[in-house]
């Protein structure tokens, strides 16, 4: 692990920090994320290999871009947001800075920097998560749109949900730090950044069940990530789809 990350990611949380390195030479077997997003053959192939890990064997594609995408968003945003907000420290995220090693089935399973970055102290939100959002996540999603016709919404929707609880953690253990509390506001609950639309933002979405007779508001994901399209596989727990929300959301 990161040593600058260590006193943030310790004990049952360490898995979390461990998902990016830094070392001068990146792995022999490490795939640069530039390269990824540039080369459209490298990134189907993953794909394909990702589909067959996950035994879907149809033509579409977009469950599996939809999953893998999870991986790879759970591998790089908790260690990046929580330098970002917690440390106001930016990683290099340009993907021409940033490799990724694989797991079986191409399988995202951590990042690698050849150096540390720098201090943020006093940059903005918007400013901190530039190279992150607007130079990794929007290329690479952009790619995964082309080669399988998945919505953007659904990969956006994929990183509120892991952007929001390392936020929403962070906010806790700083002692809801004001800094901690702009960068939620701004990343996930403002529906523009400036002229933009931001495209992590979708208005709560709420379920109401009733549990021993008592109505019970429940929160859902904000997009249904499609796994419930892959083999063998249903709708989860706080899916905006899923039959029995569908009448009841709020």
């Amino acid at each position: 692990m990161i040593s600058l990350l260590a006193p943030i990611f310790q004990g049952e949380w360490a898995a979390y920090g461990e998902t990016l390195a830094c070392s001068p030479h990146p792995p022999a077997d490490a795939v640069r994320v530039a390269d990824l997003i540039a080369d459209a053959a490298l990134l189907a192939g993953l794909l394909r290999q990702h589909a067959r890990h996950l035994r879907a064997h149809g033509t579409d594609l977009r469950p599996v871009a939809s999953a893998w995408s999870l991986h790879y968003l759970n591998a790089l945003l908790p260690p990046v947001a929580a330098a970002a907000s917690l440390l106001q420290h930016g990683f290099p995220m340009a993907p021409a800075r940033v490799w990724l090693t694989f797991a079986e089935g191409a399988v995202p399973q951590c990042f690698h920097i050849t150096d540390e970055g720098q201090p943020r102290h006093g940059a903005s939100t918007a400013e901190r998560y530039a190279a992150l959002l607007q130079e990794h996540l929007a290329p690479l999603f952009l790619q995964l749109t082309r080669l399988t016709r998945i919505a953007p919404k659904i990969l956006w929707g994929n990183a509120a949900r892991y952007l929001e609880p390392v936020l929403e953690q962070g906010l806790a253990a700083s002692g809801q730090a004001p800094s901690v509390a702009q960068d939620l506001d701004h990343l996930l609950h403002q529906p523009h950044w400036g002229r933009d639309d931001n495209p992590m933002f979708t208005p709560p979405r709420r379920a109401v069940r009733l549990e021993a007779g008592v109505p019970a508001s429940i929160p859902l994901h904000r997009q249904c990530c499609l796994y419930y399209l892959l083999p063998e596989e249903g709708y989860c727990a706080a899916c905006p789809l899923a039959p029995e929300f569908r009448k009841t959301r709020a």
